[in-house]
């Protein structure tokens, strides 16, 4: 039995035709659908507001007391002179390279410090994180010490090994700041 191309598609298109016409999806719309209930409304009432308070009026009493000590007893202190702590090793690109969890002032979020060259230093990118590092665009090892710079070149922070697969330090305007290996 042979058959030839024309009949074939003869027979496909007549078949096709035929499942199209006995579906629903062309019916007419006579049937609408059911109405929806009214939603409950509350009471609405119109009242001034208050005027604004001006900066500075604030009630102090109604704010938090703030924590007493250091906020993050696991940020290691930095010599105020900004050379490397005691015992800090050196640092290579390749000790560095990676994903890191970064923490600046209690906001977490992950840093990715790969070995692609950019500028005088190497690409970095922030993943969700909070000023002043969401700036970050690379890094560079000199000895001990690892720095974060943003677009321009501007030091972000400068970070020490304090161990393991972990650095602590500081943002450029002091903040502490701790990279842990994630």
């Amino acid at each position: 039995m042979s058959f030839s191309k024309t009949g074939l598609l003869a027979v496909s298109l007549a078949a096709l035709f035929a499942s199209g016409c006995s579906t629903s999806r062309f019916s007419p719309m006579d049937q609408q659908p059911a109405p929806l209930q009214a939603a409950p409304s509350g009471k609405v009432t119109a009242n001034q507001l208050p005027p604004p308070a001006s900066p500075g009026t604030a009630d102090p009493s109604k704010f938090p007391t703030a924590p007493q000590g250091t906020l993050n007893p696991q940020v290691a202190a930095l010599p105020a002179d900004g050379t490397a702590p005691a015992g800090a090793p050196d640092l290579t690109a390749s000790s560095v390279a990676g994903v890191w969890k970064a923490s600046v002032s209690g906001q977490s979020c992950q840093v990715a410090t790969p070995q692609t060259k950019f500028g005088s230093g190497y690409r970095a990118g922030p993943l969700h994180c909070p000023a002043p590092i969401d700036g970050i665009k690379s890094w560079n090892v000199a000895g001990k010490q690892l720095t974060l710079y943003d677009a321009n070149g501007g030091t972000l922070a400068r970070l020490y090994s304090s161990g393991g697969e972990k650095f602590d330090g500081q943002t450029s305007n002091g903040l502490p700041i701790s990279l842990t290996r994630g």
